[in-house]
């Protein structure tokens, strides 16, 4: 078995740029600019109707101060209302179109997103997920891409909007007063200056939070996979400590995000409460001291363009936060779809079109780690329809022999060859049609016994499944059931281990490839039952070659060849007799053994 490595990827280096994993979510976009440009566009519109508003309010506020002496001019001041009544309501259908297409193109890049790592799974050598939990990437394809469509969909829009009527509002606050405007945009330089160092300072505390969900997720599906286990060595108080520091760490760091990025919106509040305070003092200066250039109406219009002009900070503030979160999203997402993937076999054609099963292993060479080698020039060479035993201590290689069989993992060194054909010229597809695998480990999905039966073949009938559930001792369990084949099961459902075992037995015996993989595959069976599925095996093994990995050397007694592996190598090869004969190793396991069951 592949040895578990230190968890690393393309996605675990943090970027040096708190925001460049961000900037590779907005490139990932780019197919959908053109809606994002008309967003922007109808975000502009918005914010124009929404700065053009304070002008008329000005213009009203004149209006009837002008007119508190001789009367007031009914008739201008209902224009100006109109006026600012379609303004404002052209300003809110621009932001709910600019709104919905975000929306919608949060939606569909999401999808795509998920899509794209979906199909980046089956692209994945092996070793990747012998170093990444499954919870882990579970929470790359859950709580990371939710949380970079959040991100998309509310706060990026929310972005585009208040930039806009940020800038919109620093050109209407000089087009109506320098002095002022220059009052207020000195006041929120400090708040610029104070976001700057806190968005600096907790973009490390978003980055580690993302780490730490994906490192909880991955205990919490490890632990309920194997409930079981935990209970039957009442190993609750460790899984619960383990659990609480986990836990712990992500509470810590969550709450340091939150706390540092929760600063800014409060600091721009108070930026904007200065900005009015400073506003009135020097309007009211300006005025005392005979200014022309500011009168009631320009202050009114001002105090509206300084919540205008301070509102983006807030809202930018709070975009600014969740953009961390994305950032950090991102750099996770993105490293899993940047890792690095199977060698592409587009233009291998080579394949095998009546396969007989001689097989050759030619001084393989390999290790899971490239300074680790663990298979040591391997060399045999086996003929069609021969039942090949691979048996040895824990260790020895015999799992590594059949992954490499499978081209689960690129060799090293040296060369297997299926009827003189090279696997490393043939595509991994076609490697696997020629093999049918059936592990110790058994595995069932959601779904009826039927499909489970004919997993991706097609044109199954009935009479073969019949057939085939009779040779394995499942007739009886099948006509149990209240559906028969259509009843609907799963990996938790109330099967034995049996009863599983057969189930994945009789799936391998429907897909009924040329080679056959058994990895211990009864040893999950009680005696009656295997020596029916035994039976059932020497019916599927005729006129097949057969890869047996055996641990009880008692089932293996009929193979043509026995190989025996230690440490990566071929130590002794023959059949059961020729073994026994030579008193090596093979023959003080087998003694072990029956010594073992005889005591």
């Amino acid at each position: 078995m592949p040895p578990m490595m230190k968890k690393h990827d393309k996605g675990a280096k943090r970027d040096k740029a708190d925001f460049k994993s961000f900037g590779k979510l907005l490139a990932y976009c780019k197919g959908y600019l053109p809606a994002i440009i008309s967003a922007i566009l109808l975000a502009v519109g918005g914010a124009v109707c929404t700065i053009i508003g304070p002008d008329r309010i000005s213009d009203l506020t004149n209006t009837i101060k002008d007119g508190l002496m001789l009367g007031i001019d009914m008739r201008a001041v209902l224009d100006i209302c109109v006026g600012l009544v379609i303004i404002y309501g052209v300003g809110a259908i621009l932001s709910y179109g600019q709104q919905f297409i975000m929306a919608t193109v949060t939606q569909r890049a999401t999808k795509r997103l998920r899509s794209d790592i979906n199909g980046k799974i089956n692209k994945l050598p092996l070793n990747y997920f012998d170093t990444t939990t499954t919870g882990d990437i579970l929470s790359r394809m859950t709580n990371d891409i939710d949380t970079i469509s959040q991100t998309l969909s509310q706060s990026t829009a929310n972005l585009v909007s208040a930039i806009a009527l940020f800038i919109g509002a620093v050109v209407m606050m000089f087009k109506t007063n320098a002095v002022l405007a220059l009052t207020t945009i000195g006041a929120s330089l400090l708040g610029f200056v104070f976001m700057a160092i806190i968005l600096k300072i907790s973009q490390k505390h978003f980055d580690k939070k993302q780490e730490q969900l994906g490192e909880l997720d991955g205990q919490i599906e490890e632990v309920f996979t194997q409930h079981t286990t935990v209970k039957a060595y009442n190993a609750k108080h460790s899984v619960r400590r383990k659990f609480a520091k986990v836990n712990g760490a992500l509470a810590i760091s969550d709450w340091k995000s939150q706390f540092l990025s929760g600063m800014m919106q409060p600091i721009m509040m108070f930026v904007g409460n200065l900005s009015y305070l400073l506003i009135f003092v020097v309007g009211i200066s300006m005025i005392i001291n005979g200014s022309k250039a500011v009168d009631i109406g320009t202050l009114m219009a001002f105090v509206i363009y300084a919540r205008l002009f301070s509102q983006p900070l807030g809202t930018m503030a709070q975009a600014m936060t969740s953009i961390q979160q994305a950032s950090a999203a991102s750099r996770r997402v993105f490293g899993m779809l940047e890792s690095e993937e199977m060698s592409d076999e587009s233009k291998k054609t080579a394949h095998i079109d009546n396969p007989r099963g001689d097989v050759t292993f030619d001084s393989i060479r390999f290790g899971y780690l490239p300074d680790k080698e663990i298979i040591h020039g391997f060399s045999a060479e086996l003929k069609k329809g021969q039942k090949v035993a691979i048996v040895g201590p824990t260790g020895a290689g015999k799992t590594t022999i059949v992954n490499l069989l499978m081209r689960f993992y690129e060799l090293n060194a040296g060369d297997i060859r299926i009827d003189g054909t090279s696997i490393k010229d043939m595509k991994r597809e076609r490697v696997h049609d020629l093999f049918d695998m059936i592990l110790q480990n058994t595995w069932l999905f959601e779904g009826t016994i039927r499909e489970n039966l004919v997993y991706n073949k097609q044109g199954v009938t009935d009479e073969r499944l019949n057939e085939v559930c009779a040779a394995v001792g499942l007739s009886h369990y099948i006509a149990c059931l209240p559906d028969g084949y259509d009843t609907v099961i799963s990996e938790s459902s109330q099967i034995s281990e049996g009863q599983k075992q057969q189930l994945t037995i009789a799936r391998a015996m429907i897909k009924d490839s040329p080679l056959l993989i058994l990895d211990e595959a009864t040893s999950n069976v009680d005696t009656r039952t295997e020596l029916a599925i035994q039976n059932a095996m020497d019916k599927l093994t005729e006129g097949r070659t057969s890869f047996v990995i055996a641990h009880r050397l008692s089932t293996i007694k009929n193979a043509d060849v026995i190989m025996v592996l230690k440490d990566g190598d071929i130590i002794e090869q023959g059949n059961h007799e020729q073994l026994l004969q030579k008193k090596g190793f093979y023959a003080e396991l087998y003694n072990a053994q029956f010594a073992g069951a005889t005591d």
